[in-house]
């Protein structure tokens, strides 16, 4: 109330504005420009009592408002200023509100914004927001109108305008609460529309309007809002997430019905834990605990035995993470059954920041929950194994870690039993990758302790090593994890595994055959290493030594019928190829299964494959490692070589054919052959080798030439003559070979069957063999290659130990014929000269 002095120097002011207030309604837009900045001289620039103004202000406050549709925007711009000043100086502003809060809800309230100049309306909010911070709770019989205009600009076109009305909602939330809730609700649907705009500051300033709005509401819209909180929580600024941090943890803090909406509101926060700003990682764990101290103190008698008996932190917990406090275990424990499904159905979202979000949050969750993770595993391993097989590689490892949490929470007898079946039938899971649960299952090993998980390794590895998991597919991922689960269980158990070796091996070889990829291939042969050193043996050798018997065996058994397709083919080659010398000294059991594999029923690539890995053990020596390859001779070459040399029609059968020549020569040239060996199958090896001349591959009919030249060094003193005589006629047919290297080969046999001519040929009986070989072999000293030439003269000096005399008299015949050049004459003589000296000896 102005005094008497007071309201004299009002009644003077009035007095000295009445011609200015006048000149407001004047056409001309300067002047009343010119009259709204006199009043402004006469008033606020004078620095009048604010008793003094006060009274000023109630008598132009109607004109000022009546400029507010002046059509000329400086007007209407001077106007809200001069306004604005009247409020900051004026001692009871409240009394403006009557006329001032309706005139702004006409201009920026109605269904149609009126005031068009961006600037002008950002003005008016900024007046709308002093008077609110002036008024405080004298707004509330004007909240409607508020809301009004609140509901408009918070939607408006210009940003600056949004700002300043998302800060002006605050204000009003918290200067007049007990009328705001009433009205709160309306706030939300605009709120809603800005908290996703373009400009990072708008975004903030919404999320905080609308932690006002919810916190001083009802609280019935919790719902509507928090899953627009929750895309904010991907913004790309982190502004904009620190802001939802900060709303969201004071809602749990002190929404009056926060018990209601904490299944909702949890997860928001709980995100912000493994938030990539350690600034907003921080801020996050501050309110975490102090919502879960706060919901401690206020549970504190149903805590209480929990309180006093606080259970240690479990074994093989995660280094560097730090445990929560009880408060905020049991509020996760209490809500985990209704957050479960959410974080399920968003694990599937089609955004990768999402899954990612969510993969985050599981972890979190689990470190929250641990051993109450026991009665939700099913629930939490169709999400893992979802998680798993997300093509984000982020995703996949945070999955993985979840995984891995479950081994530390939950005792295997219980994860084992789920995991196991899912393992062994993947579409007894939810995921739609069969190698989903191998994935989580290396995981879950890779997080137990050993003590706790011996007991169960037996079933374990019973389960790796069943042919319908080990088997089950080719790809790449199924393999990697299968290998994975191998070397999980290496890492926990050590020496324990001992007990599963054997399965462990054979779910590594399978792995190796399986595998498409080289890498992976080395991975598993690397784990085969690590293995024989995980159970305190010297190499890789002693681990098939101290398993060889059962492996075959086990390859003999799984051999139900030979194809193609057959993975045993393979898995025989790993296991002879890298058990080295050790398969020597398992030929017994080798040889069953060989002969299965080589069987007459047994599909010719299976053959092939199995005749390729027996040369490559003949020519490294393995298979003789021991040297007792020569007891088992006769059976290798009646029963696995002999009958596959039988020609039969077709290119597959050619190939096996050229394989098994291939072994035939390997076994006469590794020395485990003896002669007396040789001569008991000299007959038919010699009739297979020599009907195997006439192959159509090259490659076979060299190796049947250096075939018949090892069997004949090994028996061709104790063949029969007439034995001998019927292999010469073939040779000679093969030095007019088409290919040169095979005519190379069959002089070298021809040499070597005039050296090994026994006391038993008599070169007078057998004259007429010797003559056609001799006559025949002369005819190619005049080959236009001159190493057949060379060869020829070697075969020919090997003919002059046998038959000096008639060897003399063929070489005189060409001569006399003159059938030779110049060169073939000095070879001519040359073997004249190596023949005079046994002629002589044999004429005295």
């Amino acid at each position: 109330m102005a005094t008497a002095d007071e309201g004299a120097a009002a009644a003077e002011v009035v007095r000295s504005l009445a011609r200015h207030l006048n000149c407001l309604n004047e056409d001309n837009k300067t002047t009343r420009k010119r009259a709204i900045e006199a009043i402004k001289k006469e008033t606020i620039d004078k620095g009048l009592p604010s008793a003094v103004l006060q009274e000023v202000f109630g008598c132009v406050l109607k004109p000022l408002l009546k400029c507010l549709w002046d059509p000329v925007e400086r007007c209407r711009d001077a106007a809200v200023q001069m306004i604005g000043h009247f409020i900051r100086c004026a001692s009871a502003p409240q009394d403006c509100l009557p006329y001032l809060v309706p005139s702004l809800a006409q201009r920026l309230g109605g269904k149609e914004t009126l005031e068009p100049a961006e600037e002008l309306r950002l003005a008016m909010v900024q007046l709308l927001a002093l008077v609110v911070e002036v008024c405080g709770r004298h707004l509330a019989p004007y909240l409607d109108d508020m809301i009004k205009i609140l509901q408009k600009t918070l939607v408006d076109p210009f940003p600056d305008v949004k700002r300043e009305s998302c800060k002006c909602t605050i204000n009003v939330a918290r200067c007049i609460p007990d009328h705001f809730h009433m009205q709160a609700e309306s706030l939300v649907k605009p709120l809603m529309q800005t908290v996703s705009h373009q400009h990072t500051r708008v975004r903030v300033a919404a999320i905080e309007a609308t932690g006002a709005v919810i916190q001083h509401g009802t609280g019935r819209n919790v719902d509507d809002v928090t899953s627009h909180l929750a895309q904010r929580l991907f913004d790309d600024s982190p502004q904009v997430r620190k802001a939802v941090t900060l709303v969201v943890g004071d809602w749990l803090l002190h929404l009056r019905d926060r018990y209601s909406y904490f299944h909702k509101l949890v997860p928001l926060l709980l995100s912000s834990l493994s938030d990539d700003i350690p600034e907003i990682k921080v801020l996050a764990w501050q309110l975490w605990r102090q919502v879960g101290s706060q919901w401690e103190k206020e549970n504190e008698d149903e805590l209480k035995d929990k309180m006093d008996f606080t259970l240690p932190t479990p074994f093989l917990y995660p280094p560097g993470e730090e445990r929560p406090g009880l408060g905020c275990r049991e509020l996760v424990v209490r809500n985990l059954s209704r957050l479960l499904p959410a974080v399920r159905r968003d694990a599937d979202d089609w955004l990768a920041p999402t899954r990612l979000k969510t993969a985050r949050l599981l972890n979190v969750l689990l470190l929250h929950a641990e051993d109450h993770s026991t009665q939700h595993l099913q629930p939490l391993l169709d999400t893992i194994y979802h998680a798993c097989a997300d093509p984000e590689p982020p995703v996949r490892a945070h999955s993985l870690d979840s995984a891995r949490l479950l081994g530390v929470f939950v005792s295997p007898e219980v994860s084992l039993k789920l995991l196991l079946a899912h393992v062994e039938n993947p579409s007894s899971s939810s995921s739609s990758s069969c190698w989903a649960p191998l994935a989580v299952l290396a995981a879950v090993l890779r997080g137990s302790s050993r003590g706790a998980l011996r007991p169960h390794l037996l079933r374990t590895g019973d389960t790796l090593a069943l042919p319908d998991v080990c088997q089950e597919s080719q790809q790449g991922p199924y393999v990697e994890q299968l290998v994975a689960c191998v070397e999980a269980i290496m890492e926990t158990c050590e020496d324990d595994c001992q007990v599963i070796s054997l399965q462990l091996l054979k779910v590594l070889v399978t792995a190796q055959s399986l595998a498409t990829e080289q890498e992976l291939r080395t991975k598993a042969e690397e784990c085969v290493a690590c293995l024989s050193r995980v159970l305190g043996l010297g190499s890789v050798f002693e681990l098939y030594r101290q398993h060889m018997a059962q492996l075959l065996q086990w390859l003999l058994e799984s051999l139900h019928s030979c194809s193609a397709y057959s993975i045993q083919k393979t898995q025989l080659d790993i296991i002879a190829c890298q058990s080295g010398p050790v398969v020597g000294e398992f030929l017994p059991e080798l040889l069953p299964l060989l002969q299965r594999c080589l069987g007459s029923g047994c599909d010719p690539e299976v053959q092939l494959a199995v005749f390729t890995l027996l040369s490559r053990l003949l020519l490294k020596g393995t298979l003789d490692s021991q040297g007792r390859l020569g007891e088992y001779v006769e059976i290798f070459l009646q029963d696995l070589l002999l009958p596959h040399l039988v020609w039969r029609a077709g290119r597959t059968a050619a190939a096996v054919r050229t394989a098994a020549l291939s072994c035939v020569l390997a076994l006469l040239q590794g020395g485990a052959v003896s002669a007396e060996q040789a001569v008991c199958v000299g007959a038919e090896l010699s009739a297979r080798l020599l009907s195997a001349l006439e192959e159509e591959s090259p490659l076979s009919r060299v190796m049947a030439c250096r075939g018949l030249h090892s069997l004949i060094n090994l028996t061709a003193p104790c063949l029969h003559p007439d034995t001998l005589n019927k292999i010469y006629p073939e040779l000679l047919k093969r030095v007019d070979d088409s290919s040169e290297e095979v005519r190379v080969e069959a002089l070298k046999v021809l040499s070597a069957w005039f050296s090994g001519l026994g006391r038993d040929y008599e070169p007078a009986a057998h004259r007429p063999h010797l003559e056609f070989l001799l006559q025949q072999l002369l005819l190619y000293l005049d080959d236009p290659d001159q190493q057949v030439q060379l060869l020829v003269l070697e075969v020919l000096k090997a003919a002059g130990g046998v038959d000096p005399a008639l060897l003399r008299k063929e070489v005189e015949v060409v001569r006399e014929k003159q059938r030779t050049t110049e060169h073939c004459d000095h070879l001519l003589q040359h073997i004249q000269g190596l023949i005079q000296p046994a002629t002589q000896k044999q004429d005295s």
